[in-house]
């Protein structure tokens, strides 16, 4: 099968595209025979050896995947040939990845694609998804009526925030870059959209609230300025934070624990495979009902990966502002 996979960590030129010997499902596991798959940050850590991992040689990295099943291994029920299917965990704890035209998964990682989404929208959607849904529903409860505040509301897990928020009857305020992203924050479902480069933050959320304060708070950039995110909370609100590695903000230890805050980290790749199942039912039922939609702003062919991780780094640790949306690579 046709691969980019790498032989020790390095830069994206360290992608090498080439032939590997397809996989074979054992105990437990299925065959996909990939359609799509997503980059992530997380691709491009582990590649870069950002990330300590043991990788199997040569490694094949990626998250994410959506395709249709072409083998069954022994022990496997869930799934049978010609299963559309889709999920994430991939190159990960040792796993090889998803940059492959074949991926060998275990079946309690996989759900079945609903018939009316397709394979790129899928992929796009699924390491961000399971994310957002996560730290929505797992960790801080959201429900209908409350306020929910997200940095950076067109990028990866910012726009399925959005989408999750509406769907269960929340107000969004979402942060962008520009007046384009801040259209597509819009058409995502965002209340009150916010260009953080033109307008004040704090001001916007305070009148947003009428003062009262942001009920969940979603960080999917790394904290910088906590002393502004606990001032502009609600009483008993809930933070999340899920980015920067590195980070290391100032904690305002008093008005946190005043006005009750609760923060929650999380990665969900610590998350166990019946949590994440349970976000990738309600994600399903809100795809195939056109209320989860996926955001793609590049799509590469397999033969090209190195410049898709190029371009997912430019914007990651750069922050070039280049991309919208998800980077699809497809085989072929």
């Amino acid at each position: 099968m046709k691969a980019a996979f790498i032989e020790q960590p390095g830069p994206p030129d360290t992608l090498q595209y080439g032939d590997l010997p397809a996989p074979t499902p054992g105990p437990g596991q299925v065959l996909v025979r990939i359609a799509a798959s997503a980059v992530n940050p997380i691709d491009t850590y582990i590649r870069g050896g950002m990330v300590a991992a043991k990788l199997p040689t040569p490694f094949i990295p990626g998250c994410d995947l959506a395709g249709t099943v072409a083998g069954v291994g022994p022990d496997a029920t869930r799934f049978r040939v010609g299963d559309r299917v889709w999920g994430s965990n991939q190159g990960l704890a040792g796993r090889q990845g998803t940059l492959a035209e074949f991926a060998v998964v275990d079946e309690h990682w996989l759900y079945p694609t609903p018939a009316n989404v397709a394979d790129a929208d899928a992929a796009a959607l699924a390491l961000v998804g399971i994310t957002a849904h996560l730290g929505l529903f797992d960790r801080t409860n959201l429900a209908a009526g409350e306020t929910v505040f997200v940095n950076g509301g067109t990028g990866g897990v910012g726009a399925a925030v959005v989408q999750m928020a509406k769907a269960v009857g929340a107000r969004v305020i979402a942060t962008v870059g520009s007046e384009e992203k801040a259209e597509t924050a819009r058409a995502l479902g965002a209340d009150v959209v916010v260009n953080y480069r033109t307008d004040d933050v704090t001001v916007a959320v305070k009148t947003a609230t009428e003062g009262k304060g942001v009920d969940v708070w979603f960080e999917t950039l790394p904290p910088t300025d906590l002393d502004r995110t606990v001032e502009l909370m609600a009483p008993r609100g809930r933070i999340v934070a899920m980015a920067g590695r590195g980070a290391r903000p100032v904690f305002p230890n008093g008005p946190f624990y005043v006005k009750g805050l609760a923060l929650f980290g999380f990665a969900m790749f610590n998350a166990s495979p019946d949590q994440q199942r349970a976000c990738a039912e309600q994600m399903n039922g809100w795809m195939a009902a056109g209320k989860l939609r996926a955001t793609i702003g590049r799509t590469f062919p397999l033969a090209e990966a190195a410049a898709a991780h190029r371009l997912q780094e430019e914007n990651t640790l750069q922050k070039a502002g280049t991309l919208a949306g998800k980077i699809i690579v497809v085989p072929g």
